[in-house]
């Protein structure tokens, strides 16, 4: 199964407003950025966790629903390997913008225990939602902390800036492609006879009806005419030639 990843505008609360609507129960993941002299939080919920353990080991993808306190060694296992990959593909992603790099400090389940910045400080949230099919959707947030990122603010203006006319641009491109990816029906009149009702009631199989095909041809597009051509033939087929569009 393709998973489904969203994400969402970034927003600035405190850390003591974030903090109060996790759960009591979480992963929380504290990295060092040492080209900005600061770190980063990496926050995993349980249920997104027990969707990576059951994928990962071909299990059913459903969210456990429990009060535990503590994951199991294999979750650990899928959180370290999970928190690995995401800080790969962030080094990925900031490298165009600058090099930075991510060393881990610890990782808590208790969002109360967990020394990231003081409850007061401002800091950036980014937001993804997992979706895949039939399974609730699940979430992790990666955060920074607001005096982290100011060195940069500069350089973080102008890529959103240029993210914005390349996102207006693959929008445009790929609402194009989708709208001349739709199948369209065609068809085109030879012919309608009158035939009168007597002449009907006496139509019997093996009789024959005369049916009269005028040189102009109208063509259909989806019920709609669209075209006059000329009635040929073209490689063996029977063909029509566009002459008018109407």
């Amino acid at each position: 199964l393709q998973p489904r990843i969203s994400s969402f505008p970034p927003e600035v609360k405190s850390f003591d407003e974030y903090s109060s609507s996790l759960e009591s129960f979480m992963s929380l993941s504290t990295y060092r950025i040492e080209e900005l002299r600061g770190s980063l939080l990496l926050v995993m919920s349980p249920p997104f966790i027990s969707i990576l353990t059951n994928a990962y080991y071909g299990g059913n993808i459903e969210i456990l629903k429990t009060n535990r306190q503590e994951f199991t060694a294999t979750e650990e296992r899928i959180i370290e390997m999970a928190s690995d990959g995401l800080m790969r593909e962030l080094k990925t992603s900031w490298k165009d913008l600058t090099p930075i790099n991510f060393s881990k400090i610890g990782r808590e389940v208790n969002p109360q225990f967990t020394t990231f910045v003081d409850a007061s400080d401002l800091v950036i949230i980014c937001s993804f939602v997992v979706q895949l099919p039939g399974v609730d959707a699940a979430n992790f947030d990666i955060l920074y902390p607001l005096q982290t990122l100011k060195p940069i603010a500069s350089l973080l203006r102008s890529r959103v800036q240029s993210d914005i006319v390349e996102d207006d641009t693959s929008w445009r491109d790929k609402l194009e492609k989708a709208v001349l990816e739709i199948p369209l029906k065609i068809n085109a009149t030879l012919s309608e006879p009158i035939v009168n009702f007597s002449k009907l009631l006496r139509l019997n199989v093996g009789n024959t009806l005369q049916i009269p095909i005028s040189d102009k041809i109208d063509v259909y597009v989806e019920d709609i005419k669209m075209f006059n051509g000329d009635l040929g033939e073209y490689k063996g087929n029977s063909a029509i030639n566009v002459k008018k569009r109407i």
